[in-house]
């Protein structure tokens, strides 16, 4: 291989760890739903601070990870 193909391939490389680090950055801006998408009930603020952006309470979120979790 030529150097110049390696330095590609290295770039391309970082760039993709990049974009999976820079998705995987919690949006500190992000506003949370003040009641759960899923059953309607109050998300409590606590959780709303530590999980910007949140749309479910904690109880659903676990149960929407485990479901997709056995669908991949």
């Amino acid at each position: 291989m030529k150097p110049d193909a390696i330095d590609f391939a290295n770039e391309l490389a970082q760039m993709r760890v990049d974009q999976t680090v820079a998705s995987m950055r919690i949006n500190r801006n992000a506003v949370s739903a003040t009641h759960c998408e899923e059953c309607g009930e109050d998300i409590p603020e606590p959780r709303r601070i530590a999980v910007p952006g949140c749309r479910m309470c904690a109880e659903c979120q676990g149960i929407t990870e485990k479901l997709n979790k056995h669908r991949r």
